[in-house]
């Protein structure tokens, strides 16, 4: 098969050997998988060899003997990208992420999604019973955004500050609207992204560069990953608000902790999401009854993934770029 594989921080596109699932696996030949911010913060600090992406969705090729009768070539699906034990507590508690012998996909561990094909865990795989490969790659980062309103017990009447509006935060202010939050305030420098902010449950914007976000938020979350954000998210708080730093910020970040003892507020940070969130994100979104909108500005080849990832380094007028293995 053919992959895109970590060569000095970048990605290269070569042949490589097709995969083989062991007991309890699955053979998945990708048929779209999403660009990650995380993907292009982990690239350069990874040696050389590593397949990523973790935002996939395919169908089945083949099957291990023990879940072949459960899944028949040809079934499409979408998968958590996460091997787990499935007994260990946190297993059990439906959270393999945190399986201490887990194996996550596509961020370093075993090959990820920017391939022809992909192993992964029958365990963690939920079938796709939407109209699109496309649609089904949106499901990992709206289940990001699940876990995170869940973290925020966002709710019908909350008034809501998401900070950065790329993806992530595109998810968590869809999924605050969707919970029929009264206000989705949604914070990003990048006017390109703030054009867009109303598809996906916005009711307004700040352009954090020209004016202050505003206070008195019953939630307020970060989706950025930068340094000075969780003070950010303190001092918009009300008193009891609740905050989420869902940003991945690879620097040390202080804050002052007197700013949240004094309001009372409950802060907490979230990754992942159990496999409970992954198949209600795949649910909604398969039904109909979440729309994603413009999510997905384009689309590009295994050859043309590259250059894509390349420029995302850097790009502001991307939401979310798919690969179409």
């Amino acid at each position: 098969m053919r992959a895109a594989a970590v060569v000095g921080g970048a990605l290269v596109v070569s042949s490589v050997a097709d995969p083989v699932p062991g007991p309890g696996e699955l053979l998945v030949r990708v048929r779209a998988c999403g660009i990650c911010g995380s993907d292009l913060k982990t690239a350069p600090l990874l040696p050389d060899g590593p397949v990523l992406g973790h935002e996939w969705a395919g169908e089945v090729v083949s099957a291990a003997p023990d879940v072949a009768d459960a899944w028949p070539v040809g079934t499409p699906l979408v998968s958590l990208p996460v091997k787990g034990c499935t007994s260990c507590a946190d297993c059990t508690a439906d959270d393999p992420a945190r399986c201490a012998s887990g194996v996550l996909l596509g961020v370093g561990g075993d090959a990820g999604g920017f391939a022809e094909l992909v192993v992964v865990s029958a365990d963690s795989a939920v079938r796709w019973e939407g109209s699109s490969y496309e649609l089904a790659a949106l499901v990992e980062p709206l289940a990001v955004g699940l876990h995170v309103a869940n973290a925020a017990s966002i709710s019908a009447g909350d008034r809501v500050l998401v900070v950065g509006a790329g993806p992530v935060g595109l998810a968590v202010s869809l999924w605050a609207a969707h919970r029929g939050a009264a206000e989705v305030v949604l914070s990003d420098p990048s006017p390109e992204r703030r054009a867009g902010a109303a598809h996906f449950g916005a009711t307004s914007v700040v352009d954090p560069t020209a004016e202050a976000v505003g206070v008195g938020y019953d939630v307020a979350v970060e989706c950025v990953g930068a340094p000075g954000m969780v003070d950010l998210v303190i001092g918009a708080l009300r008193g009891r608000g609740r905050g989420v730093i869902a940003g991945v910020c690879m620097e040390a970040d202080p804050f002052w902790p007197i700013g949240a003892v004094t309001k009372d507020v409950t802060l907490s940070f979230a990754s992942y999401y159990t496999r409970a969130e992954f198949a209600e994100a795949a649910r909604l979104l398969a039904s109909g009854e979440l729309d994603p909108g413009p999510f997905v500005t384009r689309t590009v080849s295994l050859d043309e993934l590259p250059a894509a990832f390349a420029r995302l380094r850097t790009a502001k007028d991307e939401r979310k770029v798919l690969v179409l293995p």
